[in-house]
């Protein structure tokens, strides 16, 4: 049977895999006590109700890659891969949340800061060990579904082989990314600007958008040449990304991104934005209070300016544009070489002008 989505019809049928998973999870903990079993409908809270973002990606350029219409099947399998890169990506949100010491998360309590608070009579250091000890071992069991979910996709064996390859790449790559990200906060590699953008590239592009992109053709049985091109655009697309993300941060409206106001300020956090103002003659007057964690949002509004007077804004902007560029013209390169179908570019541009026009 051939299925046809809207769009509210995908994302209801990825949001009740990911809710049927977090309800046999939380029945089988039940086994091993209540708390555990709090800690997973608690996770379900958190990751439940999302954008999804990278599942959406998948689906979408899947379906502009197959020149048949999806079956039922076809579709059914593709969801639950979707719902699996989700996994994955609120596995590294949990991580991040810790190592980050974050306990908010889009102005409301995240994991941590939820198990935190509802233990009001602990002492603070034993509440916190508590909520960061269960983020940790929740976003490795997340991480462990992810990979027993593509180990178990419905698909002919040299398919299902190269999507592992694929995942086991990403959390490599991600991975390595964050740990580069935290040399980068605590001084022990040099926060240049060439650094920061590899970081980045491998925080937020490998498994947000190189992911779900060339799962999507793997699924649909394209050729190695349009993973190839997919990757190279994925990586642009991420890269884009978490540099507009940046820019939210410093330059955004916290209404409408809905983040805290300069926590990127006051957290000292090392990015394109910082890497070009460290290089201009206003630097001295913006260090002299660039990572204090009591900075207020007055003297945060000043650094702001004095980042936009030097042309940091100018220059990350910059950045954003070159990055978008550059997937317009691999994919003009796909589309000569009938690789990538112009469907397929339609999907991906469409991601390109998302980017663009981020306001949170």
């Amino acid at each position: 049977m051939v299925v046809t989505l809207t769009e509210e019809d995908l994302g209801t049928r990825i949001e009740a895999v990911l809710r049927q998973r977090f309800t046999e999870r939380t029945a089988a903990a039940e086994h091993y006590g209540s708390e555990f079993a709090a800690l997973w409908q608690t996770a379900a809270e958190h990751a439940l109700g999302g954008k999804l973002l990278r599942p959406r990606m998948l689906m979408d350029l899947l379906t502009a890659l197959t020149a048949a219409p999806l079956t039922e099947k076809d579709t059914a399998r593709a969801i639950d891969v979707a719902a699996h890169v989700e996994l994955l990506h609120f596995a590294f949100l949990l991580h991040d949340d810790v190592i980050d010491g974050d306990l908010t998360r889009r102005r409301r309590p995240n994991l941590i800061g939820s198990l935190v608070s509802r233990r009001p009579d602990e002492s603070g250091d034993a509440a916190l060990h508590w909520g960061r000890s269960s983020a940790i071992l929740l976003g490795d069991l997340l991480l462990s579904s992810a990979v027993l979910g593509f180990a178990r996709a419905d698909l002919p064996t040299a398919r299902r082989e190269r999507l592992l390859s694929l995942l086991e790449t990403t959390v490599f790559e991600t991975v390595a990314g964050e740990h580069s990200d935290v040399a980068l906060s605590d001084g022990i590699i040099a926060a240049d600007l060439r650094t920061i953008l590899a970081t980045s590239a491998s925080k937020t592009a490998a498994y947000s958008f190189v992911l779900p992109l060339r799962a999507a053709a793997i699924l649909s049985g394209a050729p190695t040449a349009a993973e190839e091109q997919l990757t190279e655009i994925g990586g642009h697309l991420g890269l884009a990304y978490q540099l507009q993300d940046d820019l939210l941060s410093v330059f955004g409206d916290p209404d409408l991104h809905g983040k805290d106001p300069y926590s990127d300020l006051r957290e000292g956090k090392e990015t394109a934005i910082i890497a070009y103002a460290r290089m201009t003659s206003h630097w001295p007057g913006i260090e002299l209070r660039f990572g204090e964690t009591d900075l207020s949002i007055d003297d945060a509004a000043e650094m702001r300016d004095r980042l936009r007077e030097c042309g940091a804004e100018g220059f990350v902007r910059g950045l954003v544009e070159e990055q978008l560029a550059a997937v317009s013209n691999v994919l003009a390169e796909a589309e000569e070489a009938g690789t990538l179908s112009a469907d397929a570019g339609r999907v991906v541009l469409a991601l390109a002008d998302r980017i663009e026009g981020r306001s949170r």
